[in-house]
């Protein structure tokens, strides 16, 4: 589960902020307690803000960081493609990571500093006692690692070159410290989040397994009996990938009954006739329920709504199946209120997600405050400089926003900033409905 994460320079961001999923208020389900920790950890945030504030930008930075540990000793050759902050001093200094991340009970952070054409400084540490122990450090090509990991040590350093991150080459080998967290830190899920081209090569691939976990193949897939189970209940105890998908199928209630797998020969559907076997191709049909009738659809015939939430359905699976931390940008643009709620619950409930799993979103949706608590709220405002700053809700203005606030009637008041601001009479003079100054 994600910690804590910091980044400076990047994209709009250039002083350090900071996203942090250590709860405020403890005494709910919704906060996850850890033998080793002292704090409870959240497994949902939101961010909300202006058009422009730099609401994805932060969820693009964490994207960044797990990206570049699973890809940077395959793609990162001649320069790191980082996004700096493009004003002021921005382009000549340095960008900053770091995450802090619970993988199999045990606290790690993994701190990270580059420019265009090195990794500056790099260090990753644990505490499997509360106490930290550094797993190793660099500083430029300065590589060391703790005493013990000696075979891991020799290995990193013939993989390493000034652009590729040392994490990235320690995972080639079977460290079981630097690997698990490593591959938690690299498996971060993203979803909306508008990808750019970070070099010609391979920066970008390391999210085909969003693609490789879609809900279509839950159903073509045959069932795999030693499969995760994905809710504690016994009646949908250990069911299979088809199950599961219908079960959160349900839980939108779409009025969709069951899913139906179709084969069709290709000649077949095209009206043409040949001598040989025709090849096939899949697709799948929603039967809906309507009183007595029962009635196939295909899935293009379904709402933009139903067919984003039968996209999600893999990933989010997936996600509470292994305790993934999952990115979802723009949430609101995707699903229908009601069905972003619903979303919300399959994270916030231990029930749902025993393994921990996190959804962190952002979202102009006001009616999830109603879903969320202070501590699970976080706002973007863009300074006069054209930089983000993020600030948590719970601590708004330096001081603690009380737990029994309505947050979404505040939020729309004003009382906490991040909402847009418009002049109305330069709005309509601008489209022409006030009659020119003289």
């Amino acid at each position: 589960m994600l910690l804590r994460f910091e980044v400076s320079n990047h994209r709009s961001i250039s002083a350090p902020v900071e996203l942090s999923m250590i709860a405020v208020d403890e005494d709910r389900p919704a906060a996850r307690p850890f033998e080793l920790l002292t704090e409870q950890v959240l497994t949902v945030a939101g961010i909300y803000g202006p058009n422009a504030s730099g609401k994805s930008n932060v969820l693009d930075a964490l994207a960044w960081i797990s990206e570049a540990v699973g890809t940077s000793l395959r793609g990162w050759d001649e320069f790191i493609p980082r996004e700096p902050f493009k004003f002021g001093d921005g382009p000549t200094l340095t960008s900053s990571f770091e995450v802090e991340m619970m993988v199999n009970g045990v606290r790690y952070t993994y701190s990270v500093v580059v420019d265009d054409s090195e990794v500056a400084f790099e260090g990753l540490s644990s505490y499997p006692e509360r106490r930290r122990r550094s797993l190793f450090e660099r500083d430029g090509m300065d590589l060391h690692f703790r005493r013990g990991l000696g075979g891991l040590s020799g290995g990193t350093r013939e993989l390493l070159t000034p652009t590729t991150l040392a994490l990235s080459a320690a995972m080639r080998f079977e460290d079981p410290d630097v690997r698990s967290f490593g591959r938690a830190l690299a498996n971060i899920g993203v979803l909306g989040v508008r990808r750019r081209p970070r070099s010609r090569r391979y920066f970008g691939s390391s999210f085909n397994h969003i693609r490789r976990y879609s809900t279509e193949r839950m159903f073509f897939d045959s069932v795999d009996p030693n499969q995760l189970p994905l809710f504690s209940e016994p009646e949908v105890d250990r069911l299979g990938s088809r199950e599961s998908a219908l079960a959160l199928l349900r839980f939108a209630d779409l009025g969709i009954d069951d899913v139906q797998v179709v084969e069709e020969g290709i000649a077949e559907a095209a009206g043409t006739s040949v001598a040989s076997m025709p090849e096939t191709r899949r697709y799948l049909r929603l039967i809906h329920r309507a009183a007595d009738q029962h009635m196939p659809f295909d899935l293009v015939e379904e709402s933009e709504g139903t067919q984003t939430w039968f996209r999600l359905i893999g990933p989010t699976v997936r996600a509470l199946r292994t305790g993934q931390t999952l990115l979802f940008d723009e949430i609101d643009a995707s699903l229908h209120p009601k069905l972003s709620a619903r979303l919300l619950e399959l994270f916030q409930d231990p029930e749902t997600n025993p393994r921990g799993a996190q959804l962190i979103f952002t979202t102009h949706d006001t009616s999830l405050l109603n879903h969320l608590n202070r501590d699970e709220v976080w706002l973007t405002e863009k300074d006069s400089d054209g930089s983000t700053s993020l600030t948590a809700l719970a601590e708004y203005g330096g001081d603690k926003v009380r737990r029994s606030l309505n947050l979404e009637k505040a939020y729309l008041q004003g009382r906490f900033g991040a909402v847009p601001e418009f002049d109305q009479h330069i709005l309509r003079r601008a489209l022409g409905l006030l009659p020119e100054e003289r």
